[in-house]
């Protein structure tokens, strides 16, 4: 499903709570935003939340928003009001390899399907960013720009994008050459320097065209291939 239920209309200015107060209306509740983290980024997991928010104050999270919009210390901030509000909140980690293996698109389905199949309170609806998630055996909206007009999406977003961010913290004291504390592991010119300086390290994703090249894998390389060629590498595994 991606449309609201029939006879459910949203002010233009009824702001980042303005959806879940109309479907709490319709008697749809309670309702989940799931969200991810990672998918851009060539090195690093995938990581996949979901959260459900209270109805009144409690539901109102201080400083809440998409959490590319936020700093670092902001998004911490609105983390931990998120999972202290929460009805329930999840969070799915997919590593790199999980990445390879099933492709980014695939992943990242399988990963928000498993962040609301791991809530402790089952929705009655559901809100996605950006496309629609098939199977959830629920009703559902998916939005654009999900993550910036709807708080349960939004609350999704900052738990994925928290938990992320330490853990490319954590790899970087492993892989120091790469400085994922900094990029994340996204695509920079950084970045990209250390990857043609040091090659790739166990957690990059060979399906990026830029990974394959610092590898010394030609493009043309099938996938199935390319994995095993990864593996005769030697220093990768």
């Amino acid at each position: 499903m991606t449309h609201l239920p029939r006879g459910t209309t949203i002010r233009r200015d009824a702001g980042l709570y303005g959806y879940e107060r109309a479907l709490r209306r319709a008697g749809l509740a309670p309702i989940a935003g799931v969200d991810e983290a990672g998918r851009g980024a060539c090195a690093g997991p995938l990581v996949a939340a979901a959260a459900i928010l209270p109805e009144g104050r409690m539901g109102i999270v201080p400083g809440l928003a998409d959490s590319k919009l936020l700093t670092p210390a902001a998004r911490e901030r609105c983390y931990a009001h998120v999972v202290k509000r929460a009805l329930a909140w999840s969070v799915v980690v997919v590593p790199s390899t999980d990445c390879d293996r099933l492709g980014m698109h695939v992943a990242n389905v399988e990963a928000l399907r498993r962040a609301l199949a791991r809530l402790d309170l089952r929705p009655s609806y559901v809100l996605t960013d950006g496309f629609p998630v098939d199977g959830l055996e629920v009703p559902g909206l998916a939005m654009w720009k999900g993550d910036r007009v709807a708080a349960c999406i939004s609350a999704a977003s900052v738990i994925a994008k928290v938990t992320r961010d330490r853990i490319m913290v954590q790899l970087h004291e492993q892989w120091p050459d790469y400085d994922f504390a900094t990029h994340k592991g996204y695509i920079t010119e950084e970045h990209t320097a250390a990857l043609l300086e040091h090659g790739p390290c166990p957690e990059h994703r060979m399906r990026f065209v830029n990974v394959r090249r610092a590898a010394g894998i030609p493009d043309d390389v099938p996938l199935s291939l390319e994995h095993q060629l990864e593996l005769d590498m030697e220093g990768l595994r």
